[in-house]
């Protein structure tokens, strides 16, 4: 046979196809390989949908998830099919290309790669721009069920007479659908400009003609379209003027219209609109004309009006017109500013009373009982007694308390309410003995027990305990006292973040006392794990293989997981803004986590926006205790809901509060029965809910500068005040506000309240007080009282100062620090009292022999006199100077016994002397023992006797000298 080339001649060596079995098993692998894929992908999904169904709110996971597939799919495929037909349109309508130009043959390989896969580039580009603007749209589920449910607020904005509810849910879901608009137009030009271009319907370099008559025409109306939208959105910016946030010297951060908004922006903005579409009309009158001419005059006319009419007149306005008189031109605005904000915060009501602040100094025994009785004086701070809480009733390493107990009320025995310190015994997982994931996730699992103790007072008998500690009413493992009977095992908690798996063969750690006692789980919460598949699922989503085939696990356990009180009640209900501090109750034999959940918008016209973040961060702000916001920037907020979670069960329940709140009547709405009304809520649960903190320091950051309603004086700021730093801690942070049972001036019982101070800006004396009603069972939960002072009186921070300035106080510290201990700092309480104001802070001693905080010292000041006791009585007596308290006396007084000569002379200087000498070895012998209590009696007798010395020693050399004997003393005039 004839060599017919192609190569070197030999043997050929043939690659054999796989055989049979291993094509098999490569397609078996593959087909695995894309299942294990799809389930890793898929078991998010599915423990999600298992966690919203065992806490029986699986209708928000299915609302939430249709609402976002319903976005997802629509707007992909607009978004794909507009860009989609305009690419198809502008290929349809490619000049033939017999004439090929110098620039065409250079795209023309271009062409020819893509010509066998034209139909697959069309697919992938709208599939790409599809995916993209589905996911965008998805994101904004919440604009949509707002915009669909939106309820009416029955208020009107000034300017516009539009509903409030306009701005608040269509305005939000309007601007979404013009930024969709926008981006459609944008990317149908792109893809059809450059389709057009790469078949020829237009040309950059080449001669002649730029675009054939078919591109002008499908090119021009695109760009109508996009005109078309600007003029909407000129249309829309003019509402958009009523939520503008902008900056404003004689107010800082403003929202709504100002003179120059209403005078030159309006009108620009109506006549830009006219243009547009005008430019628009003459952008689709292309398909006739054939022309880019007039479309091209109107939209330079169009970009020149925006720069004149939009920009130099409204500056030209502002320049001439309103800064030469600027208060006059503005004031009408701030008034509708003034009262849209008041309105929006719920501080509408709110109108400062004056209040001299100086109490009579003459009336001082009817103040001394007036002080008794005006508050429940909270002696033991929250803030400062978590680590005596850990020391005395911790028990174990594996329980931990807060770094900041909770105040509520509970009735005593007297059957009358009581300011009460109570923190939960929650699980320490870093405290377990031995570390492994059984321990971690199986053995321990829960805390244990609600540990409460008096606020008013603490320890003073020995015999009941150490002097100066908390006064226990709940104590102990199990913990017994006046909560009587309840469930105490805590399985949901503020610390409890990690997963536990009980209720199956493993059992779990109860508590150790005498003995270890073990328990399994009884309730329903958590997730069933008793099926292969959930186990994979959550294998997967925790990747933590072993509980996939862990013997601990079998029939009966359950995936406890999600079990903080915020994230609970975030996830069931997503659209609520979250207090930064949930606190225990104990309810009808059960542990209750109360969290306060808020509605807010940012579109509520004219009314200031505040930053949640920054308002209610105080000196006590934390990681635990922040604001949980979806919405950071709010110009509107209500205490719409109470929520409750079990500690044992972790049962989440809804709460309509505030049965006007129209946010809340659209998301109800929207997710309907799963916010229960108002009338279902318990009468024993009624009785520990409160006005929450967040949202009383959103309003007291506010009437700041918004308790002033005169829009000259807000103009001028000559009013304005500011929350004070906390003087008890070093950081330049706010002072948090307090829970107190306080009678206000006018008031003939106390409330339970929530107070705080404010001083004039830049100034440290007190300038206003404020208080709100925080008993939910009050008639007037929620009224605030506002006491403007009109007299110079010390503020926090310089009250702070003078206590500390007091000798006492110093030979406390000193002698406290010759005992390697330190003082603490607690919550310094102001409470009006008879016109003016009483300060009272306790002072806490850490270290020696008990390393945590014990109450040893009161510090009270009234009408700028500071004084430093042993106990409040003590206090109260000595700053009123009543009861026995060392007063210099007026007039001469009686001796007591009248068997007995008064002591004065020489006599009473060296007996005083002797007995402060006899005090001062009684003190150091007490401080050596770390012994307190003696410690304090003796410093109280060294203090009155070193006064008595001075007394007579003053005495001794203001008396007169004795005449001489035999002679008669001189007369007087």
């Amino acid at each position: 046979m004839p060599d017919r080339g192609g190569g070197p001649t030999g043997p050929r060596i043939r690659v054999g196809r796989p055989s049979r079995r291993a094509r098999t098993l490569l397609m078996t692998l593959g087909v695995l390989a894309v299942l294990a894929m799809a389930f890793v992908m898929f078991a998010g999904f599915w423990t999600d949908w298992l966690w919203y169904r065992s806490v029986k709110y699986s209708s928000v996971f299915t609302t939430t998830l249709w609402t976002k597939i319903g976005l997802f799919a629509v707007f992909g495929l607009l978004m794909a099919g507009a860009v989609g037909v305009n690419i198809w349109l502008a290929h349809r309508l490619r000049p033939p290309l017999s004439a090929m130009s110098m620039e065409q043959q250079s795209l023309d390989r271009y062409r020819m790669g893509i010509a066998p896969y034209k139909k697959w580039v069309l697919l992938a580009i709208t599939a790409l721009v599809g995916l993209i603007a589905g996911a965008s749209a998805s994101s904004q589920w919440r604009t949509w069920l707002m915009w669909v449910n939106g309820v009416p607020f029955g208020q009107k904005d000034p300017q516009f007479q539009m509903d409030v509810a306009f701005y608040a849910f269509d305005l939000p879901w309007y601007r979404f659908l013009l930024g969709f608009g926008f981006a459609a137009a944008v990317l149908s030009l792109i893809a059809a400009a450059l389709t057009h271009y790469l078949y020829g319907g237009l040309r950059i370099t080449s001669p002649g003609a730029r675009a054939t008559a078919a591109a002008t025409g499908h090119l021009s109306v695109l760009l109508g379209f996009f005109v078309a939208l600007k003029a909407v959105a000129y249309w829309l910016d003019r509402y958009g003027l009523a939520v503008k946030s902008s900056d404003f010297k004689a107010t800082g951060n403003w929202t709504g219209l100002r003179y120059v908004d209403a005078n030159a922006y309006l009108p620009a903005k109506t006549i830009l609109f006219c243009i547009a579409v005008i430019c628009a009309v003459l952008f689709f009158a292309t398909l006739w004309r054939r022309t880019w001419q007039l479309p091209v005059i109107g939209f330079g006319l169009m970009v020149l009006s925006a720069i004149l009419i939009g920009g130099l007149y409204p500056a030209i306005v502002q320049k001439f017109q309103v800064q030469p008189n600027e208060q006059a031109k503005e004031a009408p605005y701030i008034q509708k500013n003034i009262d849209a904000t008041r309105e929006a915060y719920g501080i509408d009501k709110a109108k400062a009373e004056n209040y001299a602040g100086k109490g009579d100094p003459k009336r001082k025994a009817e103040q001394r009982d007036q002080a008794t009785s005006a508050a429940s004086y909270r002696l033991v701070d929250s803030n400062v007694v978590s680590p005596a809480f850990q020391q005395l009733q911790q028990e174990r390493k594996y329980y931990q308390f807060p770094a900041t107990l909770d105040v509520d009320r509970y009735t005593g025995p007297d059957g009358k309410p009581q300011d009460t310190v109570i923190g939960l015994r929650e699980l320490n997982i870093k405290g377990i003995p031995k570390r492994n994931w059984i321990n971690d996730h199986f053995t321990y699992t829960h805390g244990y027990g609600a540990i409460a103790a008096k606020g008013t007072s603490t320890v003073t008998d020995p015999d009941k305990g150490t002097v100066g500690a908390p006064d226990f009413t709940e104590s102990g493992l199990p913990t017994t006292g006046q909560l009587g009977k309840y469930e105490q095992r805590i399985y949901y908690g503020e610390k409890t973040e990690q997963y536990s798996i009980v209720g199956g063969p493993q059992k779990e750690l109860d508590y150790e006392k005498n003995g270890e006692e073990t328990t399994s789980y009884k309730g329903r919460s958590g997730v069933n794990l008793s099926n292969a598949f959930n186990r994979a699922a959550y294998a997967v989503a925790f990747n933590e293989p072993q509980i996939l085939y862990s013997g601990a696990i079998g029939e009966g356990s359950r995936i406890l997981y999600n079990r903080t009180p915020k994230e609970r009640v975030e996830a069931v209900a997503p659209w609520l803004t979250i207090d930064g501090d949930a606190y225990p109750a104990v309810v009808d034999g059960r542990i209750k986590w109360i969290v306060d959940a808020y509605t807010t918008t940012n579109g509520y016209p004219y009314a200031s926006r505040t930053t949640l973040g920054e308002t209610t961060a105080d000196s006590l702000t934390d990681s635990q205790r922040a604001v949980v916001a979806q919405q950071n920037q709010v110009n509107y907020i209500r205490n719409s809901v109470k929520a409750t979670v079990d500690a044992y069960d972790g049962t989440v329940d809804l709460y309509q509060w505030d049965t006007e709140d129209p946010v809340l009547k659209t998301w109800m709405k929207a997710f309907p029965d799963t916010v229960k009304p108002k009338g279902d809520i318990d009468p024993g649960l009624l009785a520990h809910l409160r006005y929450p903190q967040d949202m009383f320091k959103v309003q007291r950051e506010l009437l700041t500068r918004y308790h002033v309603t005169d829009p000259e004086q807000f103009y001028s700021g000559s009013d304005a005040w500011q929350v004070p730093d906390d003087p008890t801690n070093q950081d330049s942070s706010a002072v948090p506000p307090y829970y107190l049972s306080l009678k206000m001036p006018g008031e003939n019982e106390q409330k339970f309240s929530l107070t705080t101070t404010f001083t004039p800006s830049g100034r440290p004396n007190l300038g206003a007080f404020m208080a709100v009603d925080a008993d939910a069972n009050s008639k007037n939960y929620g009224s605030i009282r506002l006491l403007r002072v009109t007299s110079t009186v010390q503020g926090p921070s310089q009250v702070q100062s003078e206590l500390n300035s007091v000798p006492e106080v110093a030979t406390f510290v000193r002698d406290l620090r010759g005992t390697d201990s330190e003082i603490d700092y607690g919550n310094l309480l102001t409470v009006p009292l008879d016109g003016g104001f009483l300060y009272v802070e306790p002072v806490y001693a850490r270290g020696g022999a008990a390393n945590y905080p014990l109450l040893k010292k009161v510090a009270v000041s009234y009408g700028g006199k500071p004084v430093f006791k042993d106990s409040l009585a003590e206090a109260l007596n000595a700053v009123f100077g009543v009861d026995g308290a060392e007063q210099p006396p007026t007039t001469p007084q009686p001796p007591s016994d009248t068997t007995k000569p008064p002591v004065t002379g020489d006599v009473a200087l060296k007996q005083a002397i002797a007995d402060a000498q006899k005090a001062y070895e009684e003190g150091q012998a007490a401080l050596k023992k770390n012994d307190w209590a003696a410690y304090g009696k003796a410093q109280a007798d060294l203090q009155a006797a070193l006064e008595r010395a001075a007394a007579a020693q003053s005495q001794q050399s203001q008396q007169p000298q004795s005449p001489p004997q035999g002679e008669s003393p001189p007369e007087g005039d």
